[in-house]
């Protein structure tokens, strides 16, 4: 399995963004994507996440109504579109895949459920 993500970049507050994780080497409608984010001297936090076929997404507090997640199961890539972008939303930003686990909150939000993760795309908000 393999996740590329891409759509990072530098950015003022209030712009928008919208990443890309390409995935391959899997059938991506049987796996659960997720968007994660590390900021400079902070543990990684859980953004956002989508079923299998896309009927059910969960996100953070803290971006829920500005970021939405999405995927497009014939291109095998899941989206997070970012608006009104603020500062304190500058981390890597990375996607995670996982077939087998349970699409409950407490399960989707925790890193320690995916076992696939891609290798981050840098978003920076300047203010």
């Amino acid at each position: 399995v393999q996740l590329q993500a891409s759509g990072g970049g530098l950015v003022q507050a209030g712009d928008s963004l919208r990443l890309s994780c390409a995935a391959s080497g899997l059938t991506f409608s049987n796996y659960v994507m997720g968007w994660f984010r590390q900021a400079p001297g902070k543990e990684r936090e859980f953004v956002a996440v989508i079923s299998r076929v896309g009927g059910s997404t969960y996100y953070a507090d803290s971006v829920k109504g500005r970021f939405t997640i999405s995927r497009d199961n014939a291109k095998n890539t899941v989206y997070l579109q970012m608006n009104s972008l603020k500062p304190e939303d500058t981390a890597v930003y990375y996607c995670a895949a996982d077939k087998n686990l349970m699409f409950t909150t407490a399960v989707v939000s925790s890193q320690n459920s995916y076992a696939h993760w891609g290798q981050g795309t840098q978003v920076t908000v300047s203010s």
